[in-house]
């Protein structure tokens, strides 16, 4: 049997907003797991796949290296950027308008307990999408995210992850890039590797993306793979 999911789309929104209403959500899913303990009832805990776009900001994981941003203030006001840090996993990244981001908000318990599965899982639906466009993606060993030839010396980077999960429930989530300005990847070492590129679909394809088709295709496929009724 499916579970039942909420889906929103917040749109633009600013980055504190967004991550300050996930860590609503977030504490609001701990407490319910934590009274079922306490109590020994069984109410069920809620579950939200939200995507979203952010103006343009740098965020840095909880483990990441502040050096890798390599913009002071007045750089970050020039290019019309914020900087925060986080407390996901992963290191620096970008986000901006023509990137879908993605949080889910789940409780594992209700899918699966397997961090690296969640991951992997995730990574697999933007693969999918890809697929559908043409364009053959896949993973790259030792590094999160979704990847185009990660077999050589072409690798690129079209999608990043980065997760905090706290009694298996889950924030933060994913970057991908279909008509994001990667221009602003050049301020920074993105998730700390230098030496490989950053992508997005349009770069790929030659044109812009229909965003709100993209976002569909991509919705079908988490829903699929997790064995969600988005609602």
């Amino acid at each position: 049997m499916n579970k039942k999911v909420k889906f929103i789309d917040w749109g633009l929104l600013d980055y504190q907003e967004a991550w300050d209403n996930q860590e609503v959500i977030f504490k609001d899913t701990i407490a319910v797991k934590t009274n079922n303990r306490i109590q020994e009832t069984t109410v069920e805990t809620p579950n939200f796949l939200v995507f979203c776009e952010h103006p343009h900001v740098y965020t840095l994981g909880k483990s990441g290296h502040a050096e890798y941003l390599l913009l002071d203030e007045e750089g970050l006001k020039e290019k019309n950027a914020t900087y925060y840090k986080t407390n996901r996993g992963g290191d620096i990244t970008y986000h901006g308008p023509g990137q879908i981001v993605g949080y889910p908000i789940l409780d594992l318990d209700n899918f699966f307990t397997d961090i690296h599965l969640y991951l992997r899982t995730l990574e697999e639906a933007v693969i999918l999408t890809l697929a559908e466009y043409g364009i053959t993606a896949g993973r790259y060993t030792g590094f999160t995210g979704v990847w185009l030839d990660a077999d050589n010396e072409k690798a690129r980077k079209i999608c990043a992850l980065g997760v905090r999960c706290s009694r298996w429930v889950t924030m933060h989530g994913f970057a991908f890039n279909v008509n994001a300005d990667l221009d602003y990847f050049k301020n920074i070492i993105p998730c700390g590797i230098d030496d490989k590129d950053v992508t997005s679909m349009q770069r790929e394809l030659g044109y812009e993306l229909n965003l709100a088709e993209v976002k569909a295709i991509l919705k079908k496929h988490i829903s699929n793979l997790f064995h969600m009724e988005l609602y």
